[in-house]
Parts: structure tokens; sequence; C-alpha cells
């Protein structure tokens, strides 16, 4: 929650003036989330800077900027599973598995992935998962299926849809008295949270979290020396690479859920 910045993904201009450092035939173009990621060159606010070994394959950890910093450090960081722990991970897109990574680096014994569309669990083993439920092949709520297959609840759970009802089976599906639940998904702004008190009151416990509890300038840092260190398997998430005149081709390949990230060569 930086005091710097804080959360404002829709800013399109500089915080001193109010403008932005682009334009096109006198026309100004807004910085992408901040940052004008599609540039050569870009003018950013020192908050956005992190400064990391020059050392580092800049065409791998350049993913490290949002999603799998996000679900890495929702594991790490916040949901803190204990070695020999159960974790349940909702939603096994990219965010998702670096959440089931996250649990594997912590050495959980059992990662349960919950997704709706069996073709990706073959793809979510090689992050640690080792059971996948889908909630479409039960006629009970899927929180009742992860009780009975956890002997009560997971230690552990990390929603990453942002679906309003997975958020609440997210939460349920946890143990009573140690059971932590992080919700990292964004819902609909007018979405509402509804669970019955005594899940509250049996000692569940309910967090969420902004890009996994990272502070980009400070920590980042020591989350590619994690890569460098083959701690973290970053390369496993890379799954396309295109030029630059293709970049409309990456954005059809994230909208039909096609791979989990691809790299832009700016110079192609």
């Amino acid at each position: 929650m930086c005091d710097l910045l804080r959360i404002d993904t829709a800013r399109g201009v500089m915080h001193s003036d109010g403008q932005s450092r682009f334009s096109i035939n006198g026309y100004p173009i807004n910085h992408f989330v901040g940052t004008s990621t599609f540039s050569e060159y870009t003018v950013v606010h020192s908050g956005c800077l992190a400064k990391i070994n020059p050392l580092e394959p800049m065409d791998k950890v350049c993913v490290l900027s949002c999603g799998i910093s996000t679900g890495l450090g929702a594991a790490l960081n916040v949901a803190k599973p204990k070695k020999g722990s159960t974790v349940a991970v909702f939603g096994l897109g990219a965010v998702g598995l670096a959440a089931a990574e996250g649990a594997r680096i912590a050495g959980a014994s059992r990662i349960i992935g919950i997704d709706l569309n069996p073709k990706r669990f073959e793809e979510a083993k090689r992050f640690g998962v080792t059971e996948f439920v889908n909630p479409k092949d039960y006629d009970r709520p899927v929180q009742e299926v992860i009780a009975t297959m956890t002997n009560g609840g997971v230690d552990r759970c990390i929603e990453c849809t942002g679906n309003i009802n997975a958020m609440i089976s997210a939460f349920e599906c946890v143990h009573d008295g140690w059971g932590v639940a992080v919700l990292v998904g964004v819902p609909n702004k007018d979405a509402i949270f509804m669970t019955k008190p005594i899940n509250v009151l049996n000692e569940r416990t309910l967090k969420g979290t902004f890009f996994g509890n990272y502070k980009p300038r400070t920590d980042l840092p020591s989350v590619v020396e994690m890569y460098m260190n083959k701690k973290l398997e970053l390369d496993k998430f890379i799954t396309h690479r295109v030029p630059f005149s293709d970049i409309n081709k990456a954005f059809e390949l994230m909208i039909k859920g096609e791979g989990l990230r691809c790299i832009i060569s700016m110079e192609d």
C-alpha cells in the first residue's frame, strides 16, 4: 500500500503533471498501466522501477511483472503453507499455476487444482498440482467435495478466478481452526461475499492480496534471484513467443486461453 502511488492501475498519465509522455501526430497516447509496456523506450514513475541483476535474461524475467508474482506471492507471502500441508487452488490459469508453484516451493504435500476445464490438469502437474477437481463433475458444492477429500478441509486455499461463487467455495473449503483462504482474483465491483458466520466463528481466516504482497521496488529483485537460483521454475510459464508485428496474435492467444504467457520481441 505504497504512499507514492497507491493502487492506480487505470492511470494513463504521469503523477507529476497529469500529462502523457507519448503522442502521435499531436495526439496524446496514455501510458499502459502507468508504464507503457509496448515501447522500446519509456518514461515511468520512479515507483514503477525495480533494479535487478543485469545478468538476468530479460526475455524471461519480464513475466514476473504481474500475474506470476501475484500468484507466487499469494502462496509464499500470504497463505504461507507449511511443509507437508494441503493446499487448494481455484483457477488454473497463469496466476493459479503460479500459486501452485509457490505451494510446491513451500513444500505442500497435496496441491488440489479446481477448474472447469479438464484440459488444464495435465499442464498443472508440471507446477506441482497433485489432484484435480472439476466442479461440474459433482451434484454437490465443490467445497463439500474438497472437505471429504481432505478430512474436513484444506490447510490453505488460494482463489485465482475472480468468480464470487468460487471465492465463497474457497473460504468454505478450508479447515476449521487453522484454515486460511486467500482471495487473489478480482470480482465484479458489485459482487457480494456471503457465508455463514459460523465459518468465521470456527476460526477460519479470510485474506486478500494485491500483487502477492510483494513490494515491487524492493522485493522483485529477490524473486528474480529465486529464478536464477533455480528455486522458481519460470520457463514453463512461457508458452509462446511472437515478434512485435504479430502482437495481435498474442492477444488472440490470451483471449482463447491457449497459452500461459506470450513473450513479444520488440527487436523482430
